[in-house]
C-alpha cells in the first residue's frame, strides 16, 4: 500500500522564512525520492495547490513561518481531509506562539526566562520593562522563526532603540539567560541526541544561524551528569503537553546546570546541515535515514484509512 502513496513537498511560502524553506524542500525531497514517489511543489501564496489527490498523497510542508507553520496550511490540509506530516492545527498554532508555549511550560514545571508580552500598538515604557525583568533582555517577535526580528538590549537606550523600531505585531521582551544554547530534535515524541550552538559572536541570530563558518556546532553535546536527562524529559514533556505529532525541535539554555526552556519548532529546518538532521545523527540517521521516519507516521495515517475504507 505505501509504495503506491505520494509525497507532496511543499516549500516556499509567503514567510520571511522563504529561502530557508525553498533549501529544506529540495533537500527533503531529494532524501526521499530514492525510495518514494515525490513531487516537489513551490508555493508563493498562502492557499493549497490545485494538484494534491487526498485518496494517495501525503503532504510533507517543508514550510517556516506564518502560513507553513502557524497552523494555517494544516487546517487547509484538515479541512480537505488530505494527511500530512507533522504537528496538526491547533499544535502548530500553539507552539508558533512563543507565549503560549512558555506557559505550557510554566504548567510543566519547567523553566523558562521571566518575560512581558505587548502588541506594537501599546509598547511598554523601557524604564517599566528594565524595572520588571532586568537591562539584559531579548525582543523577538512573539510568532516568527529563525530568529526573525531578534533584538538584544544591555541598557535602556538599546531597549528604546529595538522599541522603536516595532510597528506591528504581537511581541515579547524576555530577560537573557547568559548560557549554553542547546537544541534537542524528537521524533514520535522521542528525544534524540542533544547539539549544543557555539556562535562566533556569542549572538544566534539570523546571520549566525545562515553564515558558513559563523557557528560551531557540538553533538551530542557534553553536558553534566544529569543535565541531558533532564532536559530529554523536559523535551519530552513538552512536546507531549503541546500536542505534538511526529517531530519537533525544542531549544532550551543552560545557566550552569540550569535549564530554560525557550522554544518549540514544529517545522524545524531540515537541510542536511540543519539542527534536526545533527540530533537524529547522535542516534546513527542519516539524512535519508531521518527523512524517511519523518514521512513514516504520515504514511502509516493514510494507509490505515485506506484499508479502513476497503474493510467490510
Amino acid at each position: 500500500m505505501a509504495d503506491r502513496i505520494k509525497i507532496l513537498v511543499l516549500h516556499g511560502g509567503t514567510s520571511e522564512e522563504r529561502e530557508v524553506s525553498l533549501e529544506s524542500g529540495k533537500a527533503v525531497a531529494q532524501a526521499l525520492a530514492g525510495r518514494h514517489e515525490v513531487e516537489l511543489v513551490r508555493l508563493d501564496e498562502a492557499r493549497l495547490p490545485d494538484c494534491i489527490r487526498a485518496v494517495d498523497t501525503i503532504v510533507f510542508p517543508a514550510l517556516h513561518g506564518s502560513f507553513g507553520e502557524d497552523g494555517q496550511l494544516q487546517a487547509l490540509l484538515e479541512a480537505a481531509a488530505i494527511e500530512y506530516c507533522g504537528s496538526d492545527a491547533a499544535a502548530s498554532r500553539l507552539c508558533m506562539d512563543k507565549v503560549a508555549a512558555k506557559e505550557i511550560a510554566v504548567e510543566q514545571q519547567v523553566s523558562t526566562p521571566d518575560w512581558v508580552t505587548f502588541d506594537a500598538a501599546d509598547k511598554p515604557l523601557a524604564d517599566d520593562v528594565i524595572e520588571a525583568l532586568g537591562a539584559s533582555l531579548v525582543v523577538k517577535p512573539v510568532d516568527q522563526g529563525s530568529s526573525v526580528g531578534l533584538h538584544f538590549s544591555e541598557h535602556r537606550s538599546a531597549l528604546g532603540v529595538a522599541l522603536s523600531q516595532i510597528h506591528k505585531g504581537k511581541w515579547l521582551i524576555e530577560q537573557r539567560i547568559s548560557g549554553r544554547e542547546l537544541t534537542v530534535g524528537l521524533l514520535g515524541g522521542k528525544a534524540m541526541g542533544v547539539v549544543e550552538i557555539v556562535s562566533s559572536s556569542g549572538v544566534y541570530d539570523y546571520k549566525a544561524k545562515y553564515t558558513p563558518g559563523s557557528t560551531e556546532y557540538r553533538y551530542p553535546a557534553e553536558l553534566p551528569p544529569g543535565v541531558e536527562v533532564e532536559m530529554r524529559c523536559h523535551a519530552e514533556r513538552l512536546f507531549a503537553a503541546c500536542g505534538c505529532r511526529d517531530f519537533a525541535r525544542i531549544d532550551f539554555l543552560l545557566d550552569d546546570r540550569r535549564l530554560y526552556f525557550l522554544e518549540v519548532n514544529t517545522l524545524p529546518g531540515l537541510t542536511e546541515t540543519s539542527l534536526l538532521p545533527k540530533s537524529a545523527s547522535c542516534l546513527g540517521y542519516d539524512f535519508a535515514a531521518l527523512a524517511d521516519a519523518l514521512v513514516a507516521p504520515a504514511i502509516s495515517r493514510l494507509t490505515g484509512h485506506l484499508k479502513g475504507k476497503v474493510s467490510p
